[in-house]
């Protein structure tokens, strides 16, 4: 069978590329479409932290996550394997992770904030996305999801947006922007605007491969 098509999602805390997935993930079924997040591969430090220590912590680094174990289960979809792996939890120490089965498909997607950084894994790229959004509607929508759905406080994350994430967007991201093959702003607060860009993109994969 022919090599699974690799579509790189790139983009930034509160791009908005959490909603872009979903979306473009409703345009195929299971069958078709295969997802690994980066964010799965985050090496488990937060269970031995105070919450001090994981204020202070930089989790916006390359260096926090398991690249190796990253590129490694990629090759692995990418040979028609299964592949098996616990969820990320975001530092909740109550939550328990589900172990997820991830089945190969024509189309996978890989994304992260460091798949660009991460060459050998850039490199496996067939079609690469940058989603983008500007910093203060950024960092609006990172404030509403840490707020309500993680319990940081307004420090925490303002703590964290300034010193951690702004600087890992312009050294990991930012520079390689101009390699993608399409870049997508997202400031708007239509979801039809998105479920357009997906149904288009979606569109043409689909005109291409299947």
């Amino acid at each position: 069978m022919n090599k699974p098509f690799v579509v790189g999602i790139a983009g930034g805390s509160g791009s908005g590329k959490t909603f872009f997935l979903k979306c473009f993930l409703e345009h195929f079924t299971n069958d078709e479409v295969c997802l690994v997040s980066q964010d799965d591969y985050y090496i488990p430090v937060a269970h031995n932290m105070t919450p001090e220590e994981n204020k202070l912590y930089n989790f916006d680094l390359p260096s926090t996550i398991d690249h190796h174990h990253f590129e490694e289960d990629i090759g692995k979809l990418l040979n028609r394997e299964i592949i098996y792996k616990k969820e990320y939890t975001f530092n909740n120490p109550k939550a328990i992770p589900k172990l997820l089965e991830i089945k190969p498909a024509p189309i996978l997607i890989v994304e992260g904030l460091f798949i660009l950084h991460f060459r050998e894994i850039a490199q496996l790229l067939d079609f690469k996305i940058f989603i983008e959004a500007d910093d203060e509607i950024a960092l609006r929508r990172r404030l509403k999801r840490d707020l309500a759905e993680r319990g940081y406080s307004y420090d925490d994350v303002m703590y964290k947006w300034i010193n951690h994430v702004l600087p890992a967007y312009n050294e990991f991201l930012l520079p390689y922007k101009g390699e993608c093959d399409q870049v997508i702003t997202n400031n708007t607060h239509e979801a039809d605007d998105i479920i357009c860009v997906t149904e288009e993109i979606s569109k043409k994969l689909r005109e291409e491969l299947f």
